[in-house]
């Protein structure tokens, strides 16, 4: 009977998911997209320090929703990227990025279609504040937010199982639960991509290609990964994605 009842209950959860993701509108999901596209995944330092001044004063000036967002975001960044190599100067930017995406994410005038980002990078700003503070319980509670984020957006927007998918592969060994996800979350994501070539640009598809190989580095999947390794190379000219280490691990893989 327990069995039952906890069967129904997970049903009637994925249904009420399912619907949230169709009351959605992609058209209006990518065009946020768009708006934050350059204070996301940024792996240039000194890029970032300068967007960081520059975002932190749009939203002085105009503290619109979307220059919120863009302000969570790049503290995000700035404490995945910066924090962890500073000892004073960029400490703190992940609570400061989970304590503002938590406050739209809790606000009822939030627009439905930045849900997705907002709750996805605020699971990853736990995860961050967790790896700074060394708690491993703000872990598991960043993995129970990217886990209903996934749930309930996944089908509109790549990037729940980007990030949830990005925090997993770089977990310790014991965490090989979690890290698992990274494997599923990434092929989830090329799934789509190959139904639907909107579904993501062309910056997280190289960083997707480059992480599936990341994942499969033995014999048996060596002719796939390079065939993702010379998309992810492909897809990012400039080298603001995943082209170096693609470069990097294809050379290695090749001998």
């Amino acid at each position: 009977m327990k069995y039952r009842l906890f069967t129904l209950i997970m049903m009637a959860m994925a249904v009420t998911n399912s619907l949230i993701a169709q009351q959605l509108d992609f058209s209006k999901v990518k065009g946020f997209e768009h708006q934050l596209d350059d204070v996301m995944e940024l792996i240039d330092t000194t890029e970032l320090k300068t967007k960081l001044k520059e975002v932190e004063e749009e939203f002085k000036q105009k503290p619109t929703e979307i220059n919120k967002t863009r302000l969570g975001v790049i503290y995000h960044e700035v404490a995945l990227n910066l924090s962890f190599f500073s000892k004073t100067e960029f400490k703190g930017y992940a609570k400061k990025s989970f304590d503002v995406l938590t406050e739209q994410f809790n606000s009822d005038n939030t627009s439905k279609e930045l849900l997705p980002f907002i709750a996805s990078y605020r699971a990853s700003a736990l995860s961050l504040v967790g790896a700074e503070t060394k708690k491993l319980k703000l872990l598991g509670e960043a993995f129970t937010l990217f886990d209903k984020a996934v749930n309930k957006y996944a089908s509109v927007s790549y990037l729940p199982e980007f990030l949830r998918g990005s925090v997993a592969e770089n977990l310790p060994w014991f965490f090989f639960t979690k890290k698992r996800l990274a494997k599923q979350d990434f092929q989830s994501i090329i799934d789509k991509q190959d139904k639907n070539e909107n579904f993501a640009n062309s910056k997280i598809m190289s960083f997707t290609y480059w992480a599936w190989a990341n994942q499969r580095q033995s014999s048996k999947y060596k002719k796939q990964s390079l065939a993702y390794l010379d998309k992810a190379i492909a897809l990012d000219p400039n080298y603001k994605a995943g082209r170096k280490r693609a470069e990097e691990l294809k050379n290695k893989i090749s001998k």
